[in-house]
């Protein structure tokens, strides 16, 4: 019991940090393309480009050099420990969570992979060949065809959203698509952007001119790492909304949030560079929207209750306990009018996060997410709506402990 509760803090602490960095990296990666895209390029001297600004009671004069200034500044700043940060903070949460609750969150017991091994695998070697794929599409040819190779890009992402739907969990497909796009993104920043900056700076040292096509080459990372952003983030917060991820259609609902990513990155890229506002992207991306929500209230692929179901061995033993059905029987008084495959509460459509606890199987399965929200805290029932008592969590508490031998 006492190893479940401080896998559940950890948890919490690593995704905290995450969620830290990655705003730190996300603000950093919106503000310099914001800022490219609006400098003044009329202003005669030798930058590129220059603007004013004023934040926080101050002034900023900025200028960007394309390729490098004539001298090499004596301070100067890398933007590159956010993307790290987030990166390493988000591969070990998809290990607690995901790696370590496999069996929980990542096996899909009615699909082809039910080793946890083979699972984990499949997990980690996805993201190191996704990147493969995409790096090996930006260096060939394709590479001077930005919008050919953006399709590709497209294309490639829609195959790994149908592929995870295959092998894993809703949950875990969604939220594996998202860490299959940051690792791109962070790996861009890694193998390319940073040290191609690297090459500029050291050739500036050495009195050598420059060459441009590095500066060139790191500017088409970015811009891709810009237009994938905003659905990164929609995948790693869709694991709340089994409207988004417990659906057949959910491969299909993560590639139009791609879509919706082009169009409103598209409107504010548009707007930065004092192209206007173009609200059409605007009447675009709630069409999008519309036709995700028309996916998602489609019939659901979900089979009818089953007994027989085949479990993880946890789950086998929990389910034998001996006071299993004094458990059962507080699960089904307080909390399966909710977690039903027909909800009966008011309000709900669906059984929240996608949880069901109607039949034994389900409530085996799900006993470790029972304990924790309903046993160990007060989460659930939401307000204590059907009055759940002590003892009642107490019957949780115990069951787990000595159907799990914790």
């Amino acid at each position: 019991m006492i190893s479940i509760i401080l896998i559940d803090w950890l948890e919490f602490a690593v995704r905290w940090l995450h969620v830290i960095t990655a705003i730190a990296w996300i603000g950093s990666s919106f503000y310099f393309i914001a800022l490219d895209l609006g400098l003044n390029r009329s202003i005669p001297g030798p930058a590129d480009g220059e603007e004013w600004q004023v934040h926080g009671g101050g002034f900023y004069h900025i200028q960007k050099y394309m390729v490098a200034p004539a001298e090499m500044p004596e301070h100067l700043t890398w933007f590159k420990w956010e993307s790290y940060a987030t990166w390493l903070s988000g591969a070990a949460l998809m290990a607690i969570v995901y790696w370590v609750g496999a069996e929980l969150y990542l096996i899909d017991y009615s699909g082809p992979v039910q080793s946890v091994p083979v699972a984990i695998a499949i997990s980690a070697a996805s993201l190191a060949v996704g990147w493969i794929i995409y790096d090996l599409l930006c260096k060939s040819p394709l590479g001077d065809q930005p919008t050919v190779l953006m399709l590709l890009l497209f294309a490639l992402l829609l195959a790994m959203s149908w592929g995870y739907n295959q092998v894993f969990t809703g949950r875990a497909a969604l939220l594996h698509l998202g860490a299959f796009t940051a690792t791109i993104m962070s790996a861009n920043v890694f193998f390319i952007i940073i040290p191609n900056q690297k090459i500029v700076v050291g050739d500036l040292k050495a009195g050598r001119t420059p060459d441009p096509k590095y500066g060139k080459i790191a500017k088409l990372r970015s811009t891709h790492n810009n237009y994938l952003t905003l659905p990164v983030i929609f995948l790693m917060l869709s694991n709340h909304y089994p409207l988004a991820f417990a659906t057949e259609y959910a491969w299909l609902i993560a590639g139009l949030v791609f879509l919706m990513g082009v169009t409103i990155r598209h409107f504010f890229n548009t707007m930065h560079a004092r192209g206007g506002m173009l609200w059409w992207t605007w009447g675009l991306t709630v069409a999008i929207f519309a036709a995700i929500i028309a996916l998602s209230l489609a019939p659901l692929a979900s089979a009818d209750p089953d007994e027989n179901v085949e479990m993880s061995n946890q789950a086998e033993l929990l389910l034998a306990a001996d006071d299993f059905h004094e458990a059962y029987d507080v699960v089904l008084a307080h909390c399966s009018m909710c977690h039903a495959r027909e909800v009966f509460w008011p309000g709900l459509a669906q059984a929240p996060k996608g949880v069901l606890l109607e039949t034994e199987a389900d409530v085996a399965q799900n006993a470790q997410r029972i304990v924790l929200q309903a046993g160990v805290s007060h989460a659930m029932p939401p307000g204590n709506l059907t009055f759940m008592e002590d003892d009642e969590r107490a019957i949780l508490r115990n069951w787990f402990a000595t159907g799990s031998g914790s």
